[in-house]
């Protein structure tokens, strides 16, 4: 029996949503690991190395996690304008 578009479009949309939770997981595991690694557990290592006259760990701590924050928002744009083209969803 042929699939019916209501079920093509059901099951397009769950592909949709299965890639975009792939997506999103990775850029929140960068996220965490720059604002709570950089920032936190590997201070003591990025502060043998300096920015702008700042310890690295100190400056991920105050800026850098917000710097790779509004990053990630402008891939996870890019990314889902991608995947808005791939299904269908541009319009």
């Amino acid at each position: 029996m042929a699939k019916q578009p209501e079920d093509i479009k059901k099951e397009k949309a769950k592909a949709y949503w299965k890639e975009n939770i792939k997506y999103l997981s990775i850029l929140l595991v960068i996220w965490a690991l720059v604002s709570y690694g950089a920032g936190i557990l590997f201070k003591d290592e990025l502060n043998t190395f300096r920015l702008g006259g700042f310890k690295l760990g100190f400056w991920f701590a105050q800026q850098g996690a917000m710097y790779v924050f509004v990053i990630l928002i402008f891939i996870y744009v890019r990314i889902m304008n991608t995947l808005d083209k791939k299904y269908g969803y541009d319009e």
